[in-house]
């Protein structure tokens, strides 16, 4: 006797139950997407420093290869490696892909021009110290802040006051009495730093 062969059939006609439920699996796929786009457009991106560091940028480049510990103190060549690794500070590449970002960061305030208990012009650095009690961060790590409008001066600011700073971050190079820096920001908004405002 002959075996019995089995066809199956594939029913490939779609019903209106089961094309409601592909359209719901889909608008949920791309729900968070679009509200992540939504909320980009609503306001400024909030950005860390290592944000603005170029993914193929190596800090420690200028020291490769020299050994420090075999340096004595008043040594030339560790003048020389200062003077190379300042250099290479001040001439860190800024991470092109922000120019002309809305953004939002927080930092710390190295003032520039203060009047009446007012400052207008400020550099904003990533720590406690930077630029005063220590030496600058590397250029890509500083940024020029200038407010856009007098109602945008902190009354009381003080030097390495924490705030939030937003505005269009550009890529422009400023060599001030206190340090390099790679970013320029027209405030439009200068805030005191909370961690509540962080989320």
């Amino acid at each position: 006797m002959a075996p019995t062969k089995h066809h199956a059939t594939v029913n490939t006609t779609t019903t209106p139950q089961l094309a409601r439920r592909r359209l719901l699996l889909q608008l949920a796929c791309a729900l968070p997407a679009a509200l992540a786009v939504a909320a980009q457009a609503d306001g400024p991106r909030q950005i860390t420093w290592s944000d603005l560091i170029p993914k193929d940028w190596d800090a420690a480049k200028a020291l490769r290869g020299v050994d420090i510990s075999a340096l004595q103190d008043g040594d030339p060549r560790a003048n020389e490696l200062l003077v190379m690794v300042r250099e290479a500070a001040d001439n860190a590449p800024p991470n092109a892909a922000l120019a002309g970002s809305q953004i939002r960061i927080a930092g710390f305030v190295v003032p520039l021009d203060e009047a009446r208990g007012e400052i207008s012009e400020f550099l904003l650095v990533p720590y406690f110290g930077a630029c005063i009690h220590s030496p600058p961060p590397p250029a890509n790590q500083i940024i020029h802040v200038k407010n856009a409008a007098p109602s945008q001066r902190l009354q009381g600011m003080r030097s390495m006051d924490v705030v939030w700073v937003s505005g269009t971050l550009q890529i422009n190079r400023a060599d001030t009495m206190m340090g390099v820096s790679g970013y320029h920001v027209s405030a439009e908004s200068v805030t005191r730093y909370t961690a509540a405002a962080a989320k």
